[in-house]
């Protein structure tokens, strides 16, 4: 069985980025996929410290619930970031994940080794802004969720952008929990994809 990792990065539970999330995973099919979600604010996570210590050995010194999501990172398939647009970029939350990934950097660039190469490895992000919809208003995250989706050996897949949440919420949004279920129900069959409603 496959498994799905879901990074839930907004600090409100059953609010905007949670429900888009969730909606996502009910398209996948429970049968086929193991689902494990992750609510970030949950986690006793500290931030990167840049001691350097990972270039010696690939792995992180700080002890704390991090390790937890490493090891979901060695074993998952399917990859679901998703974090709420806080000045044009991730949550804090979110980012310190993304920033404990150093390890992985390290590991490949620093000490020469493979990570996750062996197998084919999917990644998608979801977010949500509450400002008026502007074309590039999710553009700078872009760059930051490649580079960590390739510090963890997983193709990024697509992205999926809600603009206007503030005014009108995701769960009044019939036409967006639609399209954002049947996109996690065919995960395996689309190719890449940018959708900004």
């Amino acid at each position: 069985m496959k498994k799905v990792v879901a990074l839930m990065g907004s600090p409100r539970k059953g609010k905007n980025t949670d429900i888009l999330l969730d909606t996502f995973l009910k398209g996948i099919d429970e049968k086929a996929y193991s689902i494990d979600k992750v609510y970030l604010t949950e986690k006793n996570l500290k931030y990167c410290i840049a001691c350097g210590s990972c270039e010696k050995d690939g792995k992180c010194v700080l002890e704390d619930d991090m390790d937890e999501i490493y090891d979901l990172f060695d074993t998952g398939d399917i990859f679901v970031l998703a974090s709420p647009l806080y000045f044009n970029s991730v949550s804090s939350l979110t980012k310190i994940v993304i920033d404990r990934c150093q390890r992985y950097w390290s590991l490949k660039r620093a000490l020469n080794q493979s990570y996750r190469k062996d197998k084919d490895r999917i990644g998608v992000f979801l977010s949500v802004g509450g400002a008026a919809f502007e074309h590039d208003q999710f553009k700078a995250c872009i760059r930051t969720v490649d580079l960590f989706f390739k510090s963890i050996d997983v193709k990024y897949l697509g992205n999926y952008f809600v603009s206007g949440t503030d005014k009108l919420s995701i769960w009044n949004r019939e036409d967006v929990l639609k399209e954002v279920q049947n996109i996690g129900k065919n995960i395996e069959n689309i190719s890449n994809f940018y959708l900004h409603r």
